[in-house]
């Protein structure tokens, strides 16, 4: 019986599960997103946003912690030094789940795990696109360019 137990087995043993949630997340650090199952992409969102949160601190112990889990110390680097720096005033959420449809093979529901703060698509350096105005031109911006238009014209006579 599993009773009490919230996280998702995934149809594997605790090592070999813990071990490819290492991988997953070291390669989610290293290029920034990557496809998965959703059953693993939601299991990786529990591993990896409590690493990434002691990675606003940067001290030798949560180094070594985060080291513990990842086991991979050039990910532990990237992790603390750009990852951490991007999402230093992000209270949580650092990761994006978008479900992606079907696998060919075997039907399996399909997901795509990306770091929120590298996708320029969705979050383009936190600025908004330019609110266009519904009103007309000023009288005065016309009058400007008639006569910008009409100097060009006479140089090039």
């Amino acid at each position: 019986m599993r009773h009490g137990k919230k996280h998702n087995h995934l149809g594997r043993k605790t090592a070999h599960r813990k071990a490819m949630l290492a991988n997953m997340a070291c390669s989610l650090i290293e290029h920034k997103r990557i496809n998965t199952t959703v059953a693993k992409a939601k299991a990786i969102r529990t591993f990896i946003e409590p690493l990434i949160t002691k990675s606003k601190a940067d001290t030798t112990h949560n180094r070594r912690i985060v080291f513990s889990y990842l086991r991979n110390k050039y990910a532990v680097t990237e992790l603390f030094k750009e990852i951490s720096v991007k999402v230093a005033d992000r209270p949580g959420g650092y990761i994006r789940i978008i479900k992606l449809g079907n696998r060919q093979g075997d039907n399996a529901p399909m997901a795509m795990v990306e770091l929120v703060d590298y996708n320029e698509i969705y979050n383009p350096k936190g600025t908004k696109a330019k609110k266009s105005t519904r009103r007309g031109r000023s009288k005065k911006a016309d009058a400007t360019q008639v006569e910008e238009t009409a100097t060009d014209v006479k140089s090039e006579e």
